[in-house]
């Protein structure tokens, strides 16, 4: 026999202004099984719990509806304090009679009687509830991130940090990322690599990382707390177990191709370490360029290697790995620069893109920090940035902000005339856009002490004539078109999501927008985790980020990973799909809806006849209880723990006038 108690909250004046919450709870009481009712003005206070607590005790209660504010905020408030109590947590229900009832009507008669049946809803509910237990899922304590830019570097470090062993994949053959490229960072100018590498060393160097670069995501399996992970080791054809890292291999390799670090303002070797503070810092043979694996002659390392390292027939190796918790770290790209065929990008030499006129900054890249132009190798006395090339473009397809271009675009226009005194520096923009702490000041620096003039407007075209490049473009402000000479044009080419994103998102089973960027389970509230439990995301693989944002969000992704790995167990609560076995069918329809990949394919026994068949079941550790599954259930052998038919027909029937109303009509 059903004892239900019925405890309304008047919430101060949020409720009781609108709602009579006296009424209420007297309409309450005369409600089939309902034992108790009463009302409170704040229940979830401490006197308001113990009017509760002690009331199961003296009434004999075997459930609760607490009529108050929503759900999400205070029902887990009340199922501890059931717990406490001894009753099962999932026999309470909260009716949501602030937001449905009090905030959004005016009429308090109204308001009033919405409340009633709210309650009575609910205590149908409660009446066909279930005792149901947590679901407890043993926990691997160890954590995946995949990418070694700052951000995985960062949030790498922050894991081992708090003593969790981490497994970091990376897919070119350093750490290290778009940052590495970089002379400087703004706003505070400081030496990218003099951040960066410490960070990189002490991530190589720690007892608690194993770092696995020129290696790619093969499969992942499993769910939060349990994934399994298949790494594939890509052949480098050099066996870094016997290499010393002498370089005499890529001395004398006599394989050219352009540098992807440099960003083709270089050459580099077929064997090759990618910069100089590479980790590891050993070098990987480039199988497409080297002339062993493309004429089958050669051999110069392997036959001049003192450490007998050189491998041609290794082969690609598949290594798994058992991991509680991911963080994907995949960083970004840049826009093809052939999409922009008017700019003259790829074709005039002496138009190249942020990312270039990074390299040539650095006093490791391909001109030793010199400015030059690249078609000549002279000092370019006119330089002229282009801002948003692809970024805002409706009729590029990328509509969105880059958000790091308006500010490096004033850094590079800022390092140029501080290395060419008499240059001049010209700067085309839609609007800027400095959002960061120091960022507008930085802006401003760059306009009042460096000089640098902004024209704002779009540049329509770039061309070269007899050997001189122009820029023809617009300023709105003064309602002019504009045509400049010059040295050397830097286009600030818009952040794209990284290659090959879309495959990994459906390997992980994460979301992924119409950009490629991976989406988070929630913008405000949940902003590092995916709809994937275990799965995380730190800096521009969710969207286009700067450095400091970028570590902001990898360390709270690496603090997400320590609080998810800092128990034995992970508790879930039991509000899952669950498959009657006996009616299943197997005809798998619930396993091509689910979007979390929680269905299994089983074997079952029926107890009865002894028989086998292949059934579907659902793995609670994957389960998420969206519900996608029921409607495509074509025996209806699914049911949602917590909101079963017989549930939901119980709420919808207890509103039986309602229901006689809408008929009629």
């Amino acid at each position: 026999m059903a004892r239900i108690g019925v405890f309304v909250c008047w919430c101060g004046s949020n409720i009781a202004s609108t709602v009579d919450v006296k009424a209420v709870a007297k309409a309450a009481a005369s409600f089939p099984g309902v034992a108790h009712a009463t009302d409170y003005k704040y229940m979830c206070s401490d006197p308001g719990q113990n009017l509760i607590r002690e009331t199961i005790e003296s009434e004999h209660l075997t459930g609760l509806v607490v009529a108050a504010c929503s759900p999400r905020m205070h029902e887990p408030t009340f199922r501890r304090l059931a717990l406490e109590t001894g009753m099962n947590p999932y026999l309470v229900e909260m009716a949501n009679i602030r937001e449905h009832c009090s905030w959004v009507h005016e009429d308090k008669g109204e308001a009033t009687a919405k409340a009633i049946e709210t309650v009575r809803m609910l205590v149908e509910k409660v009446k066909r509830n279930s005792p149901l237990e947590e679901i407890r899922v043993p926990v691997t304590k160890k954590a995946l991130v995949i990418g070694g830019g700052v951000a995985g570097i960062q949030a790498g470090l922050d894991i081992v940090t708090a003593g969790i062993p981490v497994i970091m994949v990376e897919r070119s053959p350093s750490i290290g990322g778009h940052m590495a490229q970089l002379d400087e960072t703004f706003p505070t100018l400081d030496c990218s690599q003099c951040i960066l590498t410490p960070k990189m060393v002490e991530l190589s160097q720690h007892r608690l990382v194993t770092l696995h670069t020129f290696s790619e995501i093969d499969e992942v399996s499993g769910f939060v707390g349990n994934f399994k992970v298949k790494i594939r080791k890509k052949a480098r054809t050099v066996d870094h177990d016997k290499c010393t890292g002498c370089g005499i291999c890529m001395e004398k390799c006599p394989a050219k191709v352009s540098s992807e670090f440099d960003r083709g303002l270089s050459d580099r070797k077929a064997i090759y370490v990618p910069f100089p503070q590479a980790i590891p810092n050993k070098p990987v043979i480039d199988r497409s360029s080297c002339i062993w694996f493309t004429k089958g002659r050669c051999g110069v390392c392997k036959k001049l290697c003192p450490a007998e390292a050189i491998d041609f027939e290794e082969k690609d190796v598949i290594v798994e790995e058992q991991v509680g918790a991911i963080v994907v770290a995949t960083g970004y790209d840049l826009i093809d620069r052939g999409l922009y065929g008017e700019y003259g990008h790829g074709k005039i030499k002496d138009v190249i893109d942020g990312l270039q006129f990074e390299r040539m900054l650095s006093a490791s890249g391909p001109t030793g920090g010199k400015i030059v132009r690249p078609s000549d190798g002279a000092t370019p006395k006119t330089v002229v940035f282009v801002q948003c090339v692809g970024s805002r473009d409706d009729s590029k397809g990328i509509p969105y902000c880059s958000r790091i271009c308006c500010m490096y675009t004033a850094k590079h226009a800022m390092l140029y005339k501080h290395r060419v005194k008499d240059g001049k520096a010209y700067i085309f923009y839609i609007d800027v856009r400095a959002g960061g702490k120091g960022y507008e000041e930085f802006v401003k620096r760059a306009v009042d002490e460096d000089r640098v003039v902004y024209l704002r407007g779009r540049v329509s075209r770039i061309f070269e004539k007899n050997g001189t490049v122009f820029v023809k473009g617009s300023d709105t402000l003064s309602g002019q078109q504009v045509e400049i000479r010059a040295d050397l044009v830097v286009l600030a080419t818009a952040v794209t999501s990284s290659h090959g994103s879309r495959e990994l998102a459906q390997r992980l089973r994460i979301g992924f927008d119409q950009y490629g960027f991976f989406t988070e389970a929630h913008p405000k509230l949940r902003p590092v985790e995916t709809t994937t439990p275990g799965i995380y995301l730190a800096g521009a693989c969710q969207a286009p980020k700067d450095i400091p944002d970028t570590v902001s969000q990898a360390s709270a992704a690496a603090s997400k990973v320590i609080g998810l790995l800092s128990s034995d167990e992970l508790i879930r609560e039991p509000l899952v799909a669950r498959v009657d076995e006996k009616v299943c069918i197997a005809c798998f329809m619930c396993e091509s809806t689910c979007p979390y990949g929680a269905i299994e394919h089983v074997t079952w026994k029926d107890p009865e006849t002894r028989k086998e068949k292949e059934v579907a079941r659902v793995n609670p550790g994957i389960c998420e209880g969206c519900g996608a599954c029921l409607p495509v259930c074509r025996p209806k052998a699914l049911d949602l723990m917590g909101f079963s038919d017989e549930q939901i027909y119980g709420e919808i029937n207890a509103l039986s006038d309602l229901v006689k109303v809408i008929h009629d009509e």
